[in-house]
C-alpha cells in the first residue's frame, strides 16, 4: 500500500485583535492507501483545521501537504436540502461538476441498492432517520468517486445507539468500496473500533504525541466497529489513548 496523504512539518497561526494564535505545530503523517486514519484530540485542538488544509480551504503558514488522489467530505452534520428528494440531494454535487452522466447515476443507483436505501431514493430527508440521513450523505460524498474521504466528526449529532449503528454502516461503505479515510474525532471508542491507525494530537497548539496502529487479529476479515468493541483488546486500547489525552487534559 502506498501512501495517498502525506503532511509534513504542518503549522498554521491565526492572526486576531489579540495576536497570533498557533494552532497546528509540525504536524506531520501520512495516510496509506485503503486505510481508516484517524486522528483523535481534545475539542478546539485543531482536527477540522488540518481537514480544511487538506482541501485547501485554509493555507498552512508553513509545511507541506502531498495528496495523491481527489478528496470527498463528509461534515459533521448531513446537510441534506429538505426540499430536494434523496436522489436529487445525491446528485448535487455532480450537478454542480457537470459530471452527471449515465454512468455516474449507474454507480449511485448501485450504490443505492447495496446500501439499503434504493427504496428511499424519491422521499424527503425529512422522511429519513438521523442515521439513514447519515448514509445518505455518506453516499452523495460517494457519488463523485473520490480517492480519499475527509470524515469530520460525522457521528456526533446522533444519538448513541444510532451512532453505533452508522459506525457499523459507514465502515463497511468504506471498506466496500476501496476507499481510503481520514476520520477526525473526540471520541476515543469510536477511533478504535473505526480506525486502522491513530494518531493522537494535543490541545492547543496541537502536536502529534502518537501513533497507534490498531489491530483486532481475532475478528480477521470479520471486523466491524460494534465486534470490536466486545473483544477484550478494545479495552487495552482505550486505557493506553485515555492516558495520553487525560495527561495533556493535566498540563
Amino acid at each position: 500500500m502506498g501512501k495517498i496523504v502525506e503532511v509534513k512539518d504542518l503549522t498554521k497561526n491565526f492572526y486576531t485583535k489579540d495576536g497570533e494564535m498557533e494552532v497546528l505545530k509540525n504536524i506531520s503523517f501520512h495516510v496509506n492507501e485503503g486505510e481508516i486514519f484517524s486522528i483523535l484530540g481534545p475539542s478546539g485542538s485543531g482536527k477540522s483545521t488540518i481537514l480544511n488544509i487538506l482541501t485547501k480551504l485554509l493555507e498552512p503558514t508553513s509545511g507541506t501537504v502531498d495528496i495523491n488522489g481527489t478528496i470527498g467530505y463528509m461534515f459533521q452534520r448531513d446537510h441534506l436540502l429538505d426540499w430536494r428528494t434523496i436522489m436529487d440531494n445525491i446528485t448535487i454535487g455532480l450537478e454542480i461538476m457537470k459530471r452527471k452522466d449515465a454512468k455516474s447515476i449507474e454507480r449511485i443507483e448501485r450504490l443505492l441498492k447495496t446500501y439499503g436505501l434504493w427504496e428511499f431514493r424519491n422521499m424527503y430527508p425529512k422522511e429519513l432517520s438521523g442515521g439513514m440521513r447519515q448514509r445518505v450523505a455518506l453516499i452523495r460524498t460517494l457519488s463523485v468517486d473520490p480517492d480519499i474521504l475527509l470524515l469530520d466528526e460525522p457521528f456526533s449529532a446522533l444519538d448513541y445507539q444510532t451512532r453505533l449503528m452508522v459506525n457499523d454502516d459507514v465502515y463497511r461503505i468504506i471498506k466496500n468500496e476501496n476507499k481510503t479515510a481520514l476520520l477526525v474525532t473526540h471520541d476515543i471508542s469510536e477511533a478504535i473500533a473505526m480506525s486502522d491507525k491513530i494518531a493522537v494530537i494535543s490541545k492547543r497548539p496541537s502536536i502529534i504525541k502518537s501513533e497507534h496502529k490498531i489491530e483486532f487479529e481475532d475478528l480477521k476479515e470479520d471486523r466491524t466497529p460494534f465486534k470490536c468493541r466486545k473483544v477484550p483488546k478494545f479495552q487495552t486500547y482505550f486505557d493506553i489513548l485515555w492516558k495520553e489525552i487525560d495527561n495533556y487534559e493535566q498540563q
